[in-house]
């Protein structure tokens, strides 16, 4: 099994303290000032990373959407003039790479198809994202095999089998992934409890052999928490300012106290997870001394009567 692999300056996998990402995505709502308030929540909560999507609108988006009427921040526009309100380009994205520098907070992106992909060349990023609707997209799987970074693939909305193509894809049909994270996920937002099927972890990491984490788009933290529990070694939430804002993943994210109560109640599980060696604690000689004790005589019984 791979255990580990190095995404910046940590290392990611199994028994290590997991990599925490808070999902910016398109919250944003093309505004870099409101990027920047989601980086400064994600820092301040002690992620270790923030994460954005890169689209080319005119691939991503289907011919039959593009003249779709839309109610927006910006009135009502076509879905294809909403989509590309929504992106970032080389301006938007060096700011948030000098941002994210200055805050000292790792930063990247799914890439959703191939000039994406090449786009985002242009930065030192620290790893790059597979998002889970492009799982099955093979050609663009090749050239994320091609990107000379760790990658990160999401498997909501695939089955096993698309998985397995993806993965004999990832490592040129050998037997062993190189440098990938797998995320358990379900993709639907916000996602109930009894979909989430955290099982899936264990499952992924004993089938493929390679370093498993969480990516959660339901409401709440304690199922988080759990995939932390279960060995999640990367965990990816979506972060907001408000969870009522304008927007399609607003509300299947986490706001920013929120997000720093994940964290820290993540960090507290990984502590107590230990190492399964049973010893005898420093702490627990007083309370041994004091209540177990050898009885050097008899004590008898009393007399009837």
């Amino acid at each position: 099994m791979q255990n580990c692999i190095t995404i910046g300056d940590r290392s990611v996998g199994n028994g290590l303290p997991a990599y925490i990402v808070a999902e910016v995505g398109i919250n944003h709502n093309g505004d870099v000032k409101l990027a920047k308030k989601l980086i400064d929540a994600a820092s301040l909560a002690g992620c270790d990373a923030v994460k954005f999507q890169k689209r080319t609108p005119e691939l991503c988006v289907p011919a039959a959407m593009r003249d779709l009427k839309r109610e927006t921040p910006w009135g009502v526009i076509t879905y294809m003039e909403y989509r590309d309100r929504m992106e970032f380009g080389v301006a938007e994205y060096s700011e948030i790479d000098r941002y994210c520098r200055d805050k000292g907070i790792a930063w990247f992106a799914s890439c959703f198809d191939e000039p994406s992909l090449a786009f985002m060349d242009r930065f030192e990023l620290p790893c790059l994202k597979l998002p889970s609707c492009c799982l099955t997209d093979d050609r663009l799987v090749r050239s994320y095999r091609g990107c000379n970074r760790p990658i990160v693939i999401s498997t909501g909305m695939s089955t096993i089998e698309e998985i397995d193509r993806a993965v004999r894809i990832l490592s040129n049909s050998g037997e062993t992934l190189d440098q990938v994270v797998m995320l358990h996920c379900t993709s639907t937002y916000p996602c109930p409890p009894h979909e989430l099927n955290l099982r899936m972890i264990q499952t992924l990491r004993e089938r493929y052999q390679c370093p498993v984490g969480y990516s959660g788009h339901e409401v709440g933290l304690q199922t988080t928490v759990a995939a932390a529990t279960l060995g999640a070694c990367f965990i990816e939430r979506h972060i907001t300012l408000d969870r009522a804002m304008w927007g399609s993943d607003q509300a299947a994210s986490v706001e920013p106290s929120g997000f720093a109560r994940l964290v820290r109640e993540i960090r507290v599980v990984e502590q107590a997870m230990g190492d399964g060696v049973k010893r005898v604690y420093e702490s627990e000689r007083a309370v041994m001394l004091r209540l177990r004790f050898v009885r050097d005589e008899v004590i008898p019984l009393a007399k009837a009567g």
